[in-house]
């Protein structure tokens, strides 16, 4: 039990790093800064150790089966995190422009097909798990650069991330039945993004 209120803990933590990367994204006018600045959340998380849902899931597959407990308390403590950030900035002098500038990014979202967020949602995964790894990798100051670049890219290029988009969903207050059904799309996504590129490279980049 004690294991899992730190996974949970830890978990909550990464949510609202994620959070305050979101944050800065709506905040600023140029995306390309935005998109950059964001990656102060997948820094601080990779820095502390703590658990997000996308830096994990690829994982599994080193893994016994009991990981997936893990990553279910690691996925809720996500959502734990961004709900709460999302609402309680809502209750801010910054709610006009988070909520306005998030409801347009939900918007097109919703307004999306299920496979085309699906699609997106996967090579956000390969990304996620090519930032995270190469954090892990690479021993020097290097490690930081796929971190920042991955943010960067994944959010220029429209991926699909479901921890952000649960917090972009928060702060616009557009939680419904779809919304629900499209975060699940985005996770199955994530994961079959990050899976696929860790057995490629598990078991065909690596192979001499």
């Amino acid at each position: 039990m004690k294991d899992k209120v730190k996974i949970l803990l830890r978990a909550i933590a990464a949510g609202i790093m994620i959070s305050i990367g979101g944050t800065i994204y709506l905040t600023l006018e140029n995306k390309m800064v935005g998109a950059f600045l964001f990656s102060i959340g997948l820094f601080a998380i990779c820095a502390y150790g703590l658990n997000l849902y996308t830096g994990k899931i690829g994982y599994i597959i080193d893994n016994k089966l009991s990981y997936i407990n893990e990553l279910i308390i690691t996925l809720c403590g996500n959502l734990i995190g961004t709900i709460g950030c999302g609402y309680a900035l809502t209750l801010t002098r910054a709610e006009f422009k988070l909520k306005t500038t998030a409801h347009a990014i939900c918007e097109t979202k919703l307004n999306d097909n299920l496979l085309s967020i699906f699609i997106l949602a996967v090579f956000c995964g390969i990304i996620m798990y090519l930032a995270v790894d190469l954090f892990k990798k690479i021993k020097d100051f290097g490690k930081y650069v796929p971190i920042f670049m991955g943010i960067t890219i994944f959010i220029l290029a429209g991926f699909e991330h479901c921890v952000a988009n649960m917090y972009y969903f928060s702060v616009a207050n557009m939680w419904t039945l779809k919304t629900a059904l499209y975060v699940l799309v985005m996770i199955l996504g994530n994961s079959v993004g990050s899976i696929l590129l860790a057995l490629l490279i598990k078991f065909g980049i690596n192979k001499k």
